[in-house]
């Protein structure tokens, strides 16, 4: 894959070039508040970016024989989509029914069959969880998940080792003690998944 590998802060400077990191009071998918919200589509809206962001993420991962890449619908799909291609894998995704995170549209996965997870952003790990689980009550074997960005500071558990481009110290709260709230900021919620 030659020498296109990211530094960290390549990849907090691809997210400032493109609007992509926001400074404010927003409320996270996960429900948290914080006040930065980072908006991925923006950046991968830009195929080229994206090209560069999933051969890094698969730069990781060349030597994990991995068949397919899977990611939670819909912030996951176009960087995986693009780390599948880096690695010359399947991709495949989940989708959420009635709450429950699975694989539809005919997707399956091979009793032991080696998968990837990845994620655009990573907050509290809750949507690569969900889908690691799902891949393995059909037989995968889930070798190790990858985000973009880790806003988690590293804590995030996700049930199997993974990596992250670039990761950020940004606190997110439960709206009950978000300093913001207590003054009153409203709070924009700038994601296409309303808050659960």
């Amino acid at each position: 894959m030659g020498n296109k590998s990211l530094r960290s802060e390549d990849v907090v400077q691809k997210f400032r070039e493109t609007r992509a990191l926001l400074e404010g009071h927003f409320v996270l998918s996960s429900g948290l508040h914080s006040t930065i919200y980072l908006q991925c589509a923006l950046v991968l809206q830009h195929p080229r970016e994206a090209e560069t962001l999933g051969r890094s993420i698969a730069e990781h991962f060349q030597a994990e024989n991995i068949q397919t890449v899977a990611a939670p619908a819909i912030g996951g799909l176009i960087i995986g989509h693009e780390v599948a291609r880096a690695l010359g894998a399947r991709f495949i995704w989940t989708e959420r029914e009635n709450g429950k995170m699975v694989l539809r549209r005919g997707f399956s996965v091979s009793p032991g069959e080696r998968l990837l997870v990845v994620e655009d952003v990573l907050t509290t790990g809750g949507s690569t969880r969900e889908t690691v689980a799902a891949l393995e009550r059909n037989g995968a074997n889930v070798v190790a998940a990858a985000s973009i960005i880790d806003r988690s500071s590293g804590e995030a558990e996700v049930g199997v080792a993974r990596i992250a481009l670039a990761t950020l110290d940004v606190p997110s709260v439960d709206p009950a003690v978000c300093e913001a709230c207590k003054r009153g900021e409203p709070a924009i919620k700038p994601g296409s998944r309303k808050a659960q």
